[in-house]
């Protein structure tokens, strides 16, 4: 299901108290707060017999803002392995980085499973960068040589870095990833702790 509402205190509280009170089990989710706004994509499981009844206790709140939409989770069906890569991007923000890089990943067929982006203040000189991390599901008809020629001829175009690593398997990209985002958090509190008198 996914849920979008203004950000305020209790969302999370609400979705999960409606679950529990259906016999459901929380499973996985993604949210976020962005620009004011609160936005989230989460699987839950839910015994059949209680599938209408939860969706209709979940469409009541939106007559306090909240809009979520679920659907069943159909199984998927079986496909062949994929080899995972993470991506990274930085460089001064300008418009048409997001367009250029997901054309050239979406001509070699390649799935994007997580993209993060934000836009911060150079350290030194204040320009705004952009910053992009990305999971990458690569197929195996992916031409991984032209691909990664790709991605250069765009970051020299665009002047940016860009970071573009072949991963052994699924766990290892999710290692990645993490560690990725858990040094930036660091450097964030360096930075804060740099900016106190």
């Amino acid at each position: 299901m996914t849920v979008i509402g203004h950000d305020r205190p209790g969302i999370v509280e609400q979705v999960a108290r409606l679950v529990a009170e259906h016999g459901g089990n929380w499973l996985e989710s993604r949210m976020c707060r962005l620009g004011g706004e609160f936005a989230g994509i989460l699987r839950v499981h839910v015994p059949s017999d209680r599938q209408e009844a939860l969706a209709s206790a979940l469409a009541a709140l939106s007559a306090q803002g909240l809009i979520v939409v679920a659907q069943p989770d159909t199984a998927a069906a079986p496909s062949a392995p994929r080899a995972m890569a993470s991506l990274e991007i930085v460089g001064q923000d300008r418009p048409g980085i997001v367009r250029q890089i997901s054309h050239a990943l979406a001509a070699q067929q390649v799935n994007v499973e997580e993209l993060e982006t934000e836009c911060c203040s150079a350290p030194m000189s204040g320009e705004t960068l952009f910053k992009a991390r990305a999971r990458l599901q690569i197929p195996a008809t992916c031409n991984v040589g032209a691909l990664r020629q790709q991605l250069e001829q765009i970051a020299s175009d665009l002047l940016v870095d860009i970071s573009f690593v072949e991963e052994k398997t699924e766990q290892e990209a999710k290692a990645r990833h993490a560690a990725t985002k858990d040094e930036l958090g660091n450097q964030e509190i360096r930075k804060k702790e740099l900016r106190k008198p």
